[in-house]
């Protein structure tokens, strides 16, 4: 990874690669006997005469986690109860009658909140494929707020995020950019120019499919009181264990990250060469529309990779349900490998084909993962005999 080049500014001003970041920062006190970890605080009451009081407005778990993340970030982390909650806190920094420009193809719960504030007449958004970059410039003109996500959710395009967030600088637009598929060992939004950063980190951060939880990351200290106060009035406040398992979960995100990265590359080629397999979408393979910026911009190519199965949408059913080792399950980044075919739910029809398989590669050895694949390839077969071939080449 790119990322293990670079410092990150340690609890006393130590330098820190994010490798020791993760593990060495959001610690106690050390004192003769103490838990080397934040233990888990189940209250909500807190004795008075401190910064906070109650723990909706924050407490030592939560703390702990934010310390770290704002670390790796290069900024000031929040926490809250989901990613969705991180993101519809950073909708209310939005100015009153805000013109945004978003994605066509992001996360779907995103693009649902965004669609909701417009037909309630809160909003104007302007819908655009972040991967054409003169597009995104094009539709930012009298524009107030630019919202990326990088790599996309779920046809992992690539956006030029080095570009977009000056030119997003420069305008003084809000920028917000959803880091969740990169992760902060990728790449760093807020050192591009971005003002908030979001992470669903029931995902890779967290990294065990056993959490709700999200973030956001600023520069600025104003964003960070509106986002604080978003989270308290709103009541979208973590849960003491929650951050406890998240921190736990993250502090190996670099091994895990590296054996993820390493099992979705090996897999991508491999699909890449089957013979029922007609497309194959992961920023590492040259085939990829934006390898070549995917290789600049990233600190590596991660660990979500599509593939579209020869066959249409029952044959990708039949696929998802053939596998042993693979789950079938929306969520992602975590140590198990996830699979499931995106279009199934209906608001992610009119950008995501058909037959498109979204997979997230988890830490299992590499052979298993791959036989288990072959085996639902060959089972799935007469699912696409009875039914003929149907590419839908419509992306």
């Amino acid at each position: 990874m790119n990322g293990n080049d670079r410092s990150r500014a340690g609890a006393s001003g130590e330098s820190l690669r994010p490798e020791t970041a993760v593990i060495a920062l959001g610690r106690p006190p050390a004192v003769a006997d103490g838990p080397l970890n934040v233990p888990v605080s189940p209250a909500s009451a807190l004795q008075a005469g401190g910064v906070s009081g109650y723990a909706r407005d924050g407490h030592a778990p939560w703390r702990a986690l934010e310390e770290v993340l704002g670390a790796l970030e290069g900024g000031q982390a929040l926490t809250f109860a989901s990613g969705m909650a991180a993101a519809a806190a950073t909708m209310r920094l939005f100015d009153a009658s805000p013109v945004v420009v978003a994605p066509e193809v992001a996360y779907m719960d995103v693009r649902r909140a965004l669609l909701e504030l417009q037909e309630a007449g809160r909003a104007q958004v302007r819908w655009v494929d972040v991967t054409d970059t003169a597009a995104v410039l094009a539709a930012c003109e009298g524009a107030s707020v630019l919202w990326l996500e990088s790599p996309t959710n779920p046809l992992l395009g690539v956006a030029d995020l080095p570009h977009l967030c000056t030119a997003a600088r420069d305008r003084d637009l809000l920028c917000v950019v959803d880091n969740t598929f990169a992760t902060p060992l990728l790449q760093r939004p807020l050192e591009l120019g971005a003002d908030v950063v979001i992470h669903s980190a029931t995902k890779a951060i967290g990294g065990h499919s056993d959490l709700l939880l999200g973030a956001a990351i600023v520069r600025d200290d104003a964003h960070l009181r509106d986002l604080r106060d978003a989270r308290e009035l709103g009541g979208a406040t973590p849960g003491a264990l929650e951050t406890y398992l998240c921190l736990r979960g993250l502090r190996t995100l670099p091994l895990r990250l590296e054996r993820a990265q390493y099992n979705a590359a090996v897999l991508a080629q491999r699909l890449s060469e089957h013979r029922e397999v007609h497309e194959v979408r992961y920023p590492g393979l040259a085939s990829h529309p934006q390898h070549d910026r995917a290789a600049s911009a990233l600190g590596g190519s991660g660990f979500m990779l599509t593939f579209r199965v020869r066959g249409g949408a029952a044959r990708a059913d039949a696929l998802v349900g053939a596998v042993r080792v693979f789950t079938h399950a929306t969520s992602l980044g975590g140590v198990e490998s996830t699979l499931e075919r995106r279009a199934r739910y209906p608001s992610e029809r009119p950008v995501v084909p058909e037959d498109l398989v979204r997979v997230s590669v988890g830490c299992e050895h590499i052979e298993d993962l791959w036989q288990d694949l072959e085996q639902a390839l060959e089972t799935s077969v007469s699912t696409r005999s009875e039914i003929g071939v149907d590419d839908g080449a419509t992306h």
